[in-house]
């Protein structure tokens, strides 16, 4: 299949209609920061901040457009708009491409040494999303990066188990701490800083300054890109965390089952409402694969995310096995990418994180750093 080139993907662009302004978005000059790699297409829509929450219609209408070339894999499109001058927080819901510039200029700006930062999520608990997470950043560590995982659940903190690190931070100068480290990446969770039985009885403001306290004082140092492990849901701590950090994208981890697909598409969507870019959907306890006689089980049924993904112009990026021995090196501290790092699972997890990788990469070249406008002459 031919390479689709940024000429095609113009012209396919040139097709769809500002609804406000009745011409197309590219003769307008509304598209920037086009970017095409093996496939792979990211752009940025341009407009004003008060329109962004009602675009979301041209936004998938322009992904649309694209997707349908030959030679597309995937494409992510946002909505993004230029804040005044000033410093002011007039943005909007659609005003912050990527995430970036959430209104907060006045604060301390977390996270500035992480180049990319991907939040992985569910709608639901139960779907495996802290063991994903987990094993994806190890798997992205495997591929010669510097990664970090923080974990965001402050309520049910599993890093500390998942990565097989016990007691507590440390403070070299007693204002920052140093993350927790092992197989290879740096990591902080709220489990580091309670007992293992005590529990966070806490009400949301103070969930939200615990979470900025450990983004803004921990000295993560330089990383290519880290790893949130987000808790399940739609509630406060996501959007704090949409609103507070830079997310390159947001990746969804859901079972095959009805009601978890109902539950990643609450997930899904509201990633899109406030414009951070979703990497994917990835499918977790697919399918089971009796160990004696190799027969193939859907317990929980199968293909529902990959047929969810392409319902909402998504990319799938792949399919997890229910197997004990993924619960199990987790359990004990060692995640099957580390433990088994030659076995199959390991290979699913390292063929998905390549996957987010190259999307990564494609976002980067489209997201804050603006390339030029597309005009057509």
């Amino acid at each position: 299949m031919a390479e689709v080139t940024e000429q095609q993907i113009v012209e396919a662009l040139a097709r769809v209609q500002d609804p406000d302004r009745k011409a197309d978005i590219v003769s307008l000059g509304m598209v920037s920061g086009l970017v095409v790699k093996n496939g792979h297409v990211a752009f940025a829509i341009d407009v004003d901040a008060e329109r962004g929450p009602h675009l979301e219609p041209l936004r998938k209408e322009a992904e649309k457009a694209v997707h349908d070339l030959p030679g597309v894999l995937s494409v992510s499109a946002v909505l993004t708009a230029e804040r005044p001058q000033g410093g002011g927080h007039g943005h909007g819901h659609g005003g912050h491409g990527h995430g970036h510039g959430h209104g907060h200029q006045a604060e301390t700006p977390l996270l500035p040494h992480v180049k990319a930062i991907i939040a992985v999520a569910s709608g639901k608990g139960g779907v495996g999303k802290s063991t994903t997470a987990t094993n994806l950043a190890l798997a992205l560590s495997r591929m010669g990066l510097q990664v970090g995982l923080f974990d965001a659940d402050v309520f049910g903190p599993s890093m500390p188990r998942m990565l097989g690190i016990t007691g507590e931070p440390v403070s070299p100068d007693g204002q920052t701490l140093l993350p927790m480290e092992n197989h290879g990446i740096k990591c902080m969770s709220m489990g580091f800083l309670v007992p293992q039985d005590s529990p966070v009885i806490w009400r949301g403001p103070m969930v939200m300054g615990a979470l900025e306290q450990l983004l803004r004082d921990v000295h993560w140092g330089e990383l290519d890109v880290m790893v949130i492990d987000m808790p399940p849901g739609t509630g406060d701590t996501q959007l704090t965390i949409t609103q507070r950090l830079p997310l390159t994208g947001a990746v969804i981890v859901s079972t095959p089952q009805d009601i978890a697909l109902l539950d990643a598409t609450k997930g899904l969507n509201m990633f899109r409402k406030v414009d951070v870019p979703v990497l994917g959907l990835i499918e977790n306890m697919s399918y089971y694969i009796c160990p004696k006689c190799g027969d193939e089980a859907h317990i929980f049924g199968h293909g529902g995310a990959r047929a969810e993904a392409a319902r909402l112009s998504a990319d799938f990026l792949g399919e997890v096995p229910l197997d004990i021995s993924i619960r199990q090196t987790s359990d004990s501290g060692e995640p099957i990418v580390v433990s088994k790092p030659d076995g199959a699972h390991a290979k699913i997890y390292m063929e998905i994180a390549a996957r987010v990788w190259d999307k990564v990469q494609v976002l980067q070249g489209a997201g804050g750093r603006k390339g030029p406008k597309i005009v057509m002459g």
